[in-house]
């Protein structure tokens, strides 16, 4: 068996393994268990690589194609979620329709009359989440196709429009409930960010000091959660702490996001006119030129290296050097 002893972690730095392969040799230490601990390693690099030192430094690290559209023709597009074959599934709000872009290149219609839903996020169960915007509720369908309400009030009143979601390791959802356009029939007292229990008996609400929230997205070790404040033009990160439980606001950058999204690497995609990318450490990347306006963007299709983007009356995709985060 051949193994590299030198493996290269982020910014340069190259932590050299052979010493201590050579040391554990000489005191007997048997070639399975050595094989064992020297992945162990290897592990903890990468993380270690990925998470503090490993950040990308430029655009160009993450890009691999070039942006082509994938189908037109729609009023406005918002909420692309991949589910686990990589097929991606968007929505075309003023049609109150959800379609689906499989692995294959096809366009299907998934659902009808989806209450104007915006954004969408899959369980890991295969149950499609939706922000039903129009009916100002947060819906749940199964793989069956039923339709199931989990919440539509908050203190016994409507909420306003709700746009984006994520889903903790818990089985939990926040989900931010702005309102655009006409503010007639509101009943909640501003625009805040709320969070779903596990078990669906509960609804709390976690923030109420942003201008406009909108879109929201937690990183895979379930450790931060990324709110964008689009109406304030800024996007904080929390601390997640338990279900429903977060902390420690940072502001993250000078940018607020439609809907966004994040890679394996830590890179956070925000939508504005452009795709703005920002590595872990809040440090501005570059941007991605996209023909339309984008309002939303996640990892599909095989392998979740591709990056989908939903941008007013069209469906794009480009080829990337990452993956989704979580894939």
């Amino acid at each position: 068996m051949q193994i590299d002893t030198t493996a290269t972690v982020g910014m340069g730095t190259r932590v050299e393994l052979i010493g201590v392969v050579c040391l554990m040799l000489l005191n007997g230490v048997c070639q399975m268990c050595l094989h064992r601990i020297f992945l162990s390693a290897i592990v903890t690099v990468g993380f270690w690589s990925t998470s503090c030192l490993g950040q990308t430094v430029n655009i160009a690290e993450l890009v691999d194609g070039k942006i082509k559209q994938l189908a037109g023709g729609f009023k406005f597009t918002e909420g692309p979620a991949a589910d686990d074959r990589g097929n991606v599934y968007f929505t075309d709000i003023p049609n109150a329709r959800i379609l689906v872009w499989t692995i294959g290149g096809e366009l299907k219609t998934h659902r009808e009359k989806s209450g104007k839903a915006n954004g969408l996020y899959f369980t890991p169960k295969g149950s499609l989440l939706a922000c039903e915007g129009g009916a100002r509720r947060i819906t749940s369908q199964s793989p069956q196709g039923k339709v199931k309400i989990l919440t539509e009030t908050y203190g016994e009143k409507k909420y306003n429009s709700p746009n984006d979601l994520w889903l903790d390791a818990w089985g939990g959802i926040y989900f931010t409930d702005p309102r655009y356009g006409s503010q007639e029939g509101t009943e909640q007292d501003g625009f805040h960010v709320y969070y779903i229990s596990p078990k669906g008996q509960k609804v709390t609400r976690v923030i109420d000091d942003h201008v406009k929230p909108n879109g929201i997205i937690g990183t895979a070790d379930n450790k931060t959660l990324y709110v964008a404040d689009a109406g304030g033009n800024k996007t904080y990160a929390y601390r997640i702490t338990g279900p429903g439980e977060i902390s420690n606001k940072k502001l993250f950058c000078e940018s607020g996001s439609d809907g966004m999204t994040l890679d394996h690497a830590g890179n956070l995609y925000l939508t504005t006119s452009s795709i703005r990318v920002f590595n872990s450490a809040g440090k501005d990347l570059g941007s991605i030129a996209v023909p339309e306006g984008p309002a939303n963007v996640t990892f599909g299709g095989k392998n979740y290296s591709t990056l989908f983007i939903t941008a007013k009356t069209g469906l794009y995709s480009i080829k990337m050097k990452v993956h989704g985060d979580g894939r």
